[in-house]
């Protein structure tokens, strides 16, 4: 896979997906600052991994896509997927509006990859 001929201009599609990818890094690390300060054992670590796991996603995900990597649609399938386990894991604690806040995101955002991840860069 190999890049050639001049950058173009991102599609709006594009556009709001590295947009919804650096949103949802940026409630990721607000929400791992949050379930820092809660007390719990296994369970908080569990949502820790998964909120470290899919704050690197979006982040790395949105900068492959602002360079045109040829890898962007791989990356974009594995956001949405450490999206969608960052979701099961925040809705363990349905009842912290910070959690929740944090799932919805997830979520919108690895459907917004799903759908990245299917048409070509």
């Amino acid at each position: 896979m190999t890049q050639t001929g001049p950058m173009t201009a991102m599609s709006k599609q594009m556009q709001d997906c590295v947009n919804m990818c650096m949103a949802t890094h940026t409630m990721c690390e607000e929400t791992m600052s949050s379930c820092m300060s809660m007390e719990g054992g296994q369970a908080h670590m569990r949502i820790m991994r998964a909120l470290m796991d899919c704050s690197e996603a979006t982040r790395m995900c949105a900068d492959m896509m602002m360079r045109r990597s040829p890898l962007s649609p791989e990356m974009c399938a594995m956001c949405a997927k450490a999206c969608d386990m960052c979701a099961e894991a925040c809705m363990t604690m349905p009842d912290d509006p910070q959690m929740k806040r944090c799932a919805e995101a997830c979520r919108r955002c690895a459907e917004m990859c799903r759908s990245m991840a299917a048409m070509p860069m």
